[in-house]
Protein backbone atom coordinates (compact mmCIF):
# COMPACT_ATOMS: atom_id res chain seq x y z
CA UNK A 1 0.00 0.00 0.00
CA UNK A 2 1.89 3.14 -1.20
CA UNK A 3 1.08 6.57 -0.23
CA UNK A 4 1.60 9.70 -1.44
CA UNK A 5 4.31 12.14 -0.17
CA UNK A 6 3.75 14.76 -1.97
CA UNK A 7 1.60 17.86 -1.03
CA UNK A 8 0.84 21.37 -1.93
CA UNK A 9 2.31 24.24 0.14
CA UNK A 10 2.05 28.10 0.20
CA UNK A 11 5.39 30.00 -0.77
CA UNK A 12 5.09 33.62 0.31
CA UNK A 13 7.35 35.37 -2.39
CA UNK A 14 9.62 39.00 -2.80
CA UNK A 15 7.25 41.80 -4.08
CA UNK A 16 6.71 41.31 -7.54
CA UNK A 17 8.89 38.85 -7.34
CA UNK A 18 6.48 35.83 -8.52
CA UNK A 19 7.34 34.85 -11.43
CA UNK A 20 11.15 34.72 -10.88
CA UNK A 21 10.51 32.55 -7.38
CA UNK A 22 8.56 30.30 -10.11
CA UNK A 23 11.20 29.95 -12.38
CA UNK A 24 14.38 29.35 -10.00
CA UNK A 25 11.82 26.70 -7.94
CA UNK A 26 11.50 25.17 -11.53
CA UNK A 27 15.08 24.96 -11.85
CA UNK A 28 16.19 23.36 -8.80
CA UNK A 29 12.75 20.23 -9.94
CA UNK A 30 9.92 21.54 -7.89
CA UNK A 31 6.26 21.83 -9.77
CA UNK A 32 5.03 25.33 -8.97
CA UNK A 33 1.02 26.38 -9.45
CA UNK A 34 0.79 30.85 -9.68
CA UNK A 35 -3.10 31.33 -10.51
CA UNK A 36 -3.46 34.43 -12.38
CA UNK A 37 -6.36 36.73 -13.50
CA UNK A 38 -7.19 39.40 -15.74
CA UNK A 39 -7.40 42.58 -14.29
CA UNK A 40 -7.99 45.97 -15.90
CA UNK A 41 -5.07 48.36 -15.53
CA UNK A 42 -6.43 52.33 -15.78
CA UNK A 43 -3.22 54.17 -17.05
CA UNK A 44 -2.60 57.47 -18.99
CA UNK A 45 -6.33 57.73 -19.61
CA UNK A 46 -6.53 54.00 -21.32
CA UNK A 47 -7.46 50.85 -19.64
CA UNK A 48 -5.43 48.00 -20.23
CA UNK A 49 -6.02 43.96 -19.54
CA UNK A 50 -3.03 42.66 -18.14
CA UNK A 51 -2.43 39.31 -16.31
CA UNK A 52 -1.69 39.24 -12.22
CA UNK A 53 -1.18 36.57 -9.43
CA UNK A 54 -4.53 36.10 -8.42
CA UNK A 55 -3.31 36.11 -4.46
CA UNK A 56 -0.08 38.75 -4.95
CA UNK A 57 2.98 37.51 -3.05
CA UNK A 58 1.76 33.67 -3.38
CA UNK A 59 2.38 30.85 -4.68
CA UNK A 60 1.71 27.24 -4.47
CA UNK A 61 4.75 24.37 -4.58
CA UNK A 62 4.45 20.42 -4.63
CA UNK A 63 7.20 19.18 -2.34
CA UNK A 64 7.33 15.07 -2.05
CA UNK A 65 8.87 14.97 1.26
CA UNK A 66 10.46 11.41 0.41
CA UNK A 67 12.76 12.49 -2.38
CA UNK A 68 12.51 16.81 -1.76
CA UNK A 69 13.96 18.76 1.05
CA UNK A 70 11.78 22.17 1.88
CA UNK A 71 14.56 24.06 3.09
CA UNK A 72 16.19 24.71 -0.26
CA UNK A 73 13.06 26.61 -1.10
CA UNK A 74 13.26 29.71 1.59
CA UNK A 75 16.90 30.51 0.14
CA UNK A 76 15.39 30.61 -3.70
CA UNK A 77 16.02 33.72 -5.11
CA UNK A 78 12.31 35.47 -5.16
CA UNK A 79 11.34 33.70 -2.31
CA UNK A 80 10.56 34.85 1.20
CA UNK A 81 9.46 32.11 3.19
CA UNK A 82 7.14 28.78 3.52
CA UNK A 83 3.97 29.89 4.34
CA UNK A 84 3.44 27.48 8.02
CA UNK A 85 4.46 27.14 11.85
CA UNK A 86 6.90 26.24 14.02
CA UNK A 87 7.11 22.89 12.71
CA UNK A 88 7.60 23.79 9.42
CA UNK A 89 5.30 24.41 6.26
CA UNK A 90 1.82 23.83 6.09
CA UNK A 91 -0.02 21.67 3.99
CA UNK A 92 -2.55 23.37 1.36
CA UNK A 93 -5.95 21.66 2.30
CA UNK A 94 -7.00 18.38 -0.11
CA UNK A 95 -8.91 19.68 -2.74
CA UNK A 96 -7.86 23.79 -2.94
CA UNK A 97 -5.59 23.57 -5.87
CA UNK A 98 -7.95 21.39 -8.35
CA UNK A 99 -10.97 23.52 -7.38
CA UNK A 100 -8.69 26.69 -8.77
CA UNK A 101 -7.71 25.05 -11.47
CA UNK A 102 -11.20 23.97 -12.46
CA UNK A 103 -12.10 27.73 -12.61
CA UNK A 104 -9.03 28.49 -15.22
CA UNK A 105 -9.99 29.52 -18.73
CA UNK A 106 -8.47 28.03 -22.15
CA UNK A 107 -6.09 31.01 -21.52
CA UNK A 108 -5.30 29.41 -18.16
CA UNK A 109 -6.48 32.05 -16.33
CA UNK A 110 -8.82 32.07 -13.10
CA UNK A 111 -12.56 33.06 -13.94
CA UNK A 112 -13.78 34.94 -11.62
CA UNK A 113 -17.61 35.60 -11.46
CA UNK A 114 -18.92 39.48 -10.43
CA UNK A 115 -21.29 39.01 -7.76
CA UNK A 116 -24.55 40.68 -8.58
CA UNK A 117 -25.54 43.02 -5.55
CA UNK A 118 -28.55 44.67 -5.03
CA UNK A 119 -29.59 48.11 -4.10
CA UNK A 120 -28.30 49.01 -0.59
CA UNK A 121 -26.19 45.89 -0.19
CA UNK A 122 -23.23 46.66 2.33
CA UNK A 123 -19.80 46.55 0.52
CA UNK A 124 -16.30 46.72 1.58
CA UNK A 125 -13.41 48.70 -0.91
CA UNK A 126 -10.80 46.03 -1.61
CA UNK A 127 -7.98 48.50 -2.89
CA UNK A 128 -7.25 52.36 -3.74
CA UNK A 129 -7.72 55.67 -1.66
CA UNK A 130 -10.89 54.13 -0.19
CA UNK A 131 -9.55 50.72 0.36
CA UNK A 132 -11.40 49.07 3.53
CA UNK A 133 -13.97 51.71 3.80
CA UNK A 134 -17.31 50.24 4.01
CA UNK A 135 -20.43 51.47 1.98
CA UNK A 136 -23.48 50.77 0.16
CA UNK A 137 -24.40 49.80 -2.84
CA UNK A 138 -25.75 52.19 -4.97
CA UNK A 139 -26.12 51.00 -8.85
CA UNK A 140 -23.17 48.92 -11.70
CA UNK A 141 -22.71 52.28 -13.99
CA UNK A 142 -22.08 49.70 -16.77
CA UNK A 143 -19.88 46.44 -16.70
CA UNK A 144 -17.13 47.89 -15.33
CA UNK A 145 -17.91 50.43 -12.92
CA UNK A 146 -19.95 50.66 -9.56
CA UNK A 147 -21.67 53.41 -7.25
CA UNK A 148 -21.14 53.49 -4.13
CA UNK A 149 -22.41 55.31 -1.21
CA UNK A 150 -19.13 55.72 1.82
CA UNK A 151 -20.23 57.69 5.03
CA UNK A 152 -16.57 60.51 5.04
CA UNK A 153 -16.46 62.96 7.17
CA UNK A 154 -20.55 62.31 8.62
CA UNK A 155 -21.82 62.76 4.94
CA UNK A 156 -22.05 59.92 2.67
CA UNK A 157 -20.65 60.26 -0.67
CA UNK A 158 -20.95 58.59 -3.62
CA UNK A 159 -17.87 57.24 -5.25
CA UNK A 160 -17.86 55.15 -8.42
CA UNK A 161 -15.09 52.27 -8.45
CA UNK A 162 -14.09 49.99 -11.01
CA UNK A 163 -16.29 46.83 -10.17
CA UNK A 164 -13.44 44.44 -9.05
CA UNK A 165 -12.19 47.03 -5.95
CA UNK A 166 -15.20 46.02 -3.97
CA UNK A 167 -16.93 42.65 -2.54
CA UNK A 168 -19.59 41.91 -0.24
CA UNK A 169 -18.98 43.30 3.52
Amino acid sequence: MSETTAHWYVVQTQPHAEGKAQEHLRRQGFTTYLPKLIKSRRHARKIERVSRPLFPRYMFVLIDSSHQRWHAIRSTFGVSNLVGGERGPTAVREGIIEALKERESADGHIRLEKPEFRCGAAVRVLDGAFASCLGLFERMNDKDRVSVLLDLLGRRVRVVLEADSVTAA
